[in-house]
């Protein structure tokens, strides 16, 4: 199956990227921080934020900074800190700023724990993946997601996203080139992906058409019946 189907079979100039995919931090994020510095005693004070433990669904669960609902992380030492709406880059750096008035070249590593998206519908394998880089595009969910079936609709995918409590339900035409640089190629965290299938795929699965082969047995049941009858009378 075909994507970008109005694409030449020339070669094109490659159009500005819109949107360059970094990830901002939300509301209910949770974020591993990890401090290094020169001094093993300031180490030791942060060293909680990168263990871990087993959580019970039975896998390895790391702890984290979850952002509350202002926007915040309290962390040690600092209190409370804003970053939402910050990239990673941009935590990493305003960590590092207030770490540094009390510890002496202070090493700061960000990274989301809880960046998921999923993808279901007409793909080969639907599910809910975390995303270990933090940036994702649609064409790596489908890759992800085993690519879509010859029955999923290219050209009316659904990507459902929230964004400060409120739903947004947007379609996107994988048939068309522009996507690429569409705000919604790369994905953000706990989006999801819905691949509709075709009006083929619709028919043949509907409600009606699964309770006709069982219509279809009743009917051949009974006209057994009624030869049989029919027969020895």
């Amino acid at each position: 199956m075909v994507y970008f189907s109005d694409l030449k079979s020339k070669n094109e100039t490659t159009d500005p990227i819109l949107n360059d995919g970094e990830p901002r931090i939300l509301k209910n994020d949770i974020l591993n921080v990890v401090v290094n510095s020169t001094s093993p005693e300031s180490n030791m004070m942060f060293a909680f934020n990168s263990n871990g433990n087993i959580g019970s669904n039975g896998f390895y669960e790391k702890e984290g900074y979850r952002v509350n609902e202002e926007g915040k992380i309290k962390f040690p030492v600092l209190g409370e800190i804003k970053i939402d709406g910050l990239t990673v880059a941009q935590t990493q750096e305003l960590i590092e700023q207030k770490l540094n008035r009390v510890v002496k070249n202070a090493v700061v590593n960000v990274k989301f724990i809880n960046f998921r998206i999923t993808v279901i519908g007409e793909v080969n394998h639907p599910s809910t993946f975390t995303v270990q880089n933090e940036k994702i595009n649609l064409l790596e969910a489908l890759g992800l997601a085993g690519d879509m079936t010859a029955y999923g609709k290219r050209e009316n995918v659904l990507l459902i996203r929230e964004t400060e409590g409120k739903r947004m339900m947007v379609r996107v035409n994988l048939n068309n080139k522009n996507v690429l640089n569409s705000p919604y190629f790369y994905l953000k965290q706990n989006d999801v992906i819905y691949i509709e299938p075709d009006k083929a795929k619709s028919v043949e699965y509907s409600n009606n058409n699964r309770m006709m082969p069982l219509i279809v047995a009743t009917i051949s049941a009974v006209a057994v019946l009624a030869t049989t009858f029919l027969n020895n009378r």
